[in-house]
């Protein structure tokens, strides 16, 4: 099959010599590709879409065939979900909790445990109704026991592959996506679990933990000198075991047994010898419990970082642990004397760090354990739950397989029946076909409106997206899904057809035309012509082009605009809005009043014939002949225009004059030097000097300055927001300080609101320290204060604010603000050293308004915003090497700062140790507001590196724990 462009040009061939009126339908049935053959299937092996007749490789493989039913839907088997016999039940991993769910199965096949824990009294007597548990109300433990409680019974009984803890884990009050120390989890809830049944009154209850988890040993210190020993004993619930430097857990509990010598510094005071004597310790196991703990210590502690470092050595371990040898006897044996036996089983491991073992006894222990009545009772109301959604399940999958069947067997009755032939036909979406023999999704009306042109009739250029099926099957179609228009052949347009044999026509002249008018234009113009945009003949060829393709349908190509720039999809709205507003060819000498405009320097005369060419591709073209008269309107406005220019020159000469040093910023005033030669300074806003300078500098660029506006450094009752202090300091940027004869001036050139002033009085004999410097207006102590509480509101309540973020390399510090030209590299161009706005941020330095605009009025309003401009002027920061410019808000947490940083910086979250002004930020869910974090701050970025001491080890992996631990769960809350 030939490619697309070559069906394009083959189906409208014929245009170049029919003319428009002689289009007959045969013609119409060409453009529309009617003639093309039909693609045979095996033969084809992809659909052409350029073929309106191939009607292969749409979807029908997957239905043509056997078929399995189980492809008929996407719903596991619910008999998948269910506990196999003899199987135990899994716990769901809600995030980062594998270290509970291990324990919990740990705890579970503890029998004596899960014993003690049924014999605990329940809440569930008050949910119990008659002989059951009222069906409208969920269970809720409410206590650790009693999560514990209906969690082992429905491990222990549940139909379930396995079961949800998150009831469980709420309960603790555990971060569900933050990986904590399992070590430390099972301390602690060893510690909250016995002091929780110390309260129980049965015995066997009450002590449980103590009798299954604790063991006792003795600290043993013996006096090298007379012999003496000494005892120390102690309980413990697990033994804590040094892996560095060995290869088997033998090994590590040998160590952690081995004798200490205390010698030098280190000696033992002796109360028999009265007086520091050497000796020797150790550690003696006393008794074991019947559960034992170990612990493996991967995790070392880096004095270098202050964090803690993860060790991933082999250790090797068996599954039976002789501990014969390593715990002292009342009548000393041969035993304690011998090696301990590695038993059957033996195992290698880089990540185990804990290890349970169980004690082997002759006696008799619980084998069985029987769930308690009630909470059997909850366990059969959650199997009848799952049960019904096994059934439910179970019933969606028949349901979805009726369905497959029956589509089945109308696809393959339909399909053979869809290619038209001779016979009559309609035309159908390809998409519509697609979806319908698409398995996944289910199948909508018919909706062959996109296809459609201008005239509700198919359109010659969507032939490619359409096809061709017998009237049979479309019948068939429109009468179970229904949708519409139908697309007969009283559907092919002839009018499209019609005018697309035109556009190619004029195409195929457009090249000889193009000569022609260049010739023309070339010759000068005698008598009579017509005014013709500069710009417009310059692109006339590309404009019709474009103008021809848009009249042919072409969708791909602009809609004649002069810059002849085509509309992408992913185009922004502000660019297709600029396209919009581009002129047409020739109205680019319209003024805004539709007359010709008055600059003859971007028109041009052009003769009577080479005019007629142009309006036969432009026709609704603006016709401008050369008698036609300028817009009376514009020459008005333009002597008055000139006329304004003027007078505004004249007065920013005027008040350039008048004002000198004003204007020029020379031989200035300044609070914290008053000047001798006067007692009386006044102010206005530093807002209107500049816009005073402004207009001086660009007079016929800006409007002028009428009035002074100082309402705008006064409150609401007139007094004056600033004090003495602040002038002299943070708010010296906010006023201009005016010599009394520059004042007199200013009241004569501007409109004065307010006149606000400083004197100076002295008091006593003249001592500069008793002057004082009185306002007037005098300052309104309310309304400051109410200001500089916005002030600081406005730093902690901030949205898509910047702060910076430098990475400290090698602890070197940052440099110091009071030469922040040293922290600048060389290498970097005067762009890269201004700051680096992150997308979507304004520059609020930059505040100017256009010449054309009108003058805003200085309001209360105006000067508050301009006064938290000057605000972030003064904190702007100079970005310096090594720092990244982060878009923050204020209610962000810093556990989301620290995201951003590791995209910035490739730093992990838990190796990031960050801080500003001296000050540690740690607290992982405090927003920035709270932390001290405002616009413009830079925080320093210290990452934890690896240790050098142990590069000779076994691998090493840095892993920073998280500082607070499990502070805030309900594991503390005892």
């Amino acid at each position: 099959m030939a490619p697309r462009l070559q069906l394009e040009k083959a189906a409208w061939r014929w245009a170049e010599t029919v003319r428009p009126e002689e289009v007959s339908q045969e013609h119409i049935e060409t453009a529309y590709r009617i003639w093309l053959e039909p693609c045979i299937r095996g033969v084809c092996r992809r659909n052409c879409k350029g073929n309106p007749n191939c009607l292969v490789g749409i979807g029908e493989h997957i239905w043509l065939g056997e078929i399995d039913e189980n492809s008929f839907h996407n719903i596991d088997d619910p008999n998948c979900e269910r506990r196999k016999k003899n199987s135990f039940v899994g716990l769901t991993n809600l995030g980062a909790t594998c270290y509970v769910n291990t324990f919990l199965q740990v705890w579970f096949l503890n029998l004596e445990l899960r014993q003690a824990l049924y014999l605990c009294p329940s809440t569930c007597s008050d949910y119990m109704m008659g002989d059951g548990i009222q069906e409208e109300k969920d269970y809720e433990p409410q206590t650790i026991c009693e999560h514990l409680q209906y969690l082992f019974a429905l491990l222990q009984n549940s139909n379930r592959r396995y079961i949800d803890p998150s009831g469980f884990v709420k309960a603790l009050g555990l971060d569900t996506g933050q990986q904590q120390d399992a070590q430390e989890f099972s301390k602690l809830f060893m510690s909250l679990l016995e002091d929780t049944l110390s309260k129980q009154k049965n015995p066997d209850v009450r002590n449980i933990v103590q009798q299954q988890f604790c063991g006792e040993y003795a600290y043993v210190t013996v006096c090298n000198q007379c012999g003496r020993e000494s005892k120390l004993l102690s309980k413990f619930y697990e033994l804590e075991l040094n892996i560095q430097g060995h290869k088997q857990l033998t090994d590590c509990i040998s160590e952690f047994l081995k004798e200490e010598k205390l010698e030098g510094d280190n000696r033992y005071f002796c109360e028999n010898c009265q007086s520091k004597q050497n000796a020797t310790r150790k550690i003696r196991l006393l008794s074991l419990p019947c559960t034992l703990n170990l612990q493996l210590m991967r995790f070392v502690f880096d004095r270098q970082t202050g964090h803690k470092k993860k060790l991933n050595t082999y250790i090797g371990f068996s599954e039976i642990l002789d501990m014969e040898p390593y715990v002292e006897h009342k009548e000393p044996s041969k035993s304690q004397t011998r090696k301990p036996k590695c038993g059957k089983g033996t195992h290698c491991s880089r990540n185990a760090y804990m290890l349970v073992y169980r004690l082997q006894t002759q006696e008799k222990t619980t084998t069985t354990v029987q769930v308690p009545a009630f909470l059997q009772e909850l366990v059969d109301r959650d199997n009848c739950k799952f049960e019904e959604w096994c059934i439910e399940m179970a019933e969606m999958r028949k349901q979805s397989v009726d369905k497959g069947k029956a589509k089945h067997e109308e696809v393959k009755e339909l399909y053979q029946r869809l290619p038209a032939g001779a016979e009559p036909y309609e035309f159908v979406s390809l998409e519509w076909l697609q979806k319908w023999l698409d398995e996944s999704t289910p199948t909508k009306p018919i909706d062959n409106h996109a296809c459609l042109c201008s005239h509700d009739k198919l359109h010659p250029d969507k032939i490619s997206i359409m096809k061709r099926i017998s009237e049979y099957a479309a019948d068939i179609f429109y009468s179970r899904y229904g949708g519409g228009p139908r697309l007969t052949v009283k559907a092919l347009c002839k009018e499209c057809v019609v005018e697309r044999c035109r556009v190619l026509r004029l195409k195929s002249q457009l090249n000889e035309d193009y000569k022609t008018v260049n010739n023309l234009l070339k010759a000068t113009v005698k008598g009579d012509g017509f005014w013709v945009g500069k710009s417009s003949l310059r692109s006339w060829r590309q404009l019709a082009l474009e103008q021809l393709d848009e009249q042919d349908g072409d969708v791909d190509q602009s809609n004649g605009k002069m810059n002849g720039n085509t509309l992408n999809k992913d185009e922004s709205k502000e660019e297709r809005k600029e396209e919009e507003e581009e002129l047409n060819f020739n109205e680019d000498i319209l003024c805004p009043h539709g007359e010709l405009c008055i600059s003859e320097n971007e028109r041009r005369l052009v003769s009577k014939e080479a005019w007629s060419k142009l309006q036969q591709y432009f026709p609704k073209a603006p016709e401008f002949p050369s008698y036609r008269e300028c817009c009376s309107q514009c020459k008005i406005l333009e002597r008055e225009g000139e006329e304004n220019e003027a007078l505004h020159k004249m007065i920013a000469n005027e008040q350039k004059t008048s004002l000198p040093n004003l204007f020029q910023d020379k031989n200035r005033p300044c609070l914290s030097n008053w000047p001798e030669e006067t007692d009386v300074l006044y102010i206005v806003s530093q807002f209107f000097v500049e816009e005073w300078r402004k207009f001086v500098r660009k007079p016929t660029r800006c409007s002028p300055v009428s009035s002074v506006g100082n309402s705008a450094l006064l409150c609401p009752h007139g007094g004056l927001m600033f004090t003495f202090a602040s002038m002299t300091k943070e708010d010296s940027k906010l006023i201009a300080l005016i010599w009394p004869s520059e004042w007199q001036m200013i009241q004569k050139l501007f409109v004065v609101d307010h006149v606000i002033k400083i004197t100076r009085s002295e008091v006593g004999d003249g001592d500069p320290s008793e002057t004082q410097y009185i306002s007037e207006p005098k300052l309104c102590p309310e309304c400051r204060e109410g200001l500089l509480c916005q002030q600081q509101r406005d730093l902690r309540e901030y949205t898509q604010a910047t702060i910076y973020v430098h990475k400290v390399v090698d602890n070197k510090k940052v440099m110091k603000d009071s030469a922040p030209e040293l922290n600048v590299s060389s290498s970097e161009t005067e762009e890269d050293k201004e700051e680096a706005k992150p997308d979507g941020e304004k520059d609020p330095d930059f505040n100017q308004s256009n010449g054309g605009t009108k003058r805003q009025k200085i309001t209360h309003q105006n000067y508050i915003a301009y006064q938290k401009q000057v605000i972030r002027r003064s904190m702007r920061h100079r970005k310096v090497r090594g720092e990244k410019a982060l878009l923050v808000s204020a209610n962000q947490t810093l556990k989301e700062l620290k995201i951003q940083i590791m995209h910035a910086f490739s730093v992990a979250p838990f190796d990031q140790n960050l801080s500003i002004d001296g000050k540690i930020l740690s607290d992982d869910c405090a927003t920035l507001g709270t932390l001290g974090v405002i616009p413009e701050s830079v925080i320093l970025l210290k990452a934890d590196e690896p240790i050098a001491d142990y590069a000779a080890m076994d691998d090493v992996m840095q892993v920073c724990m998280p500082e607070e631990g499990f502070k805030g769960t309900g594991l503390l809350g005892h």
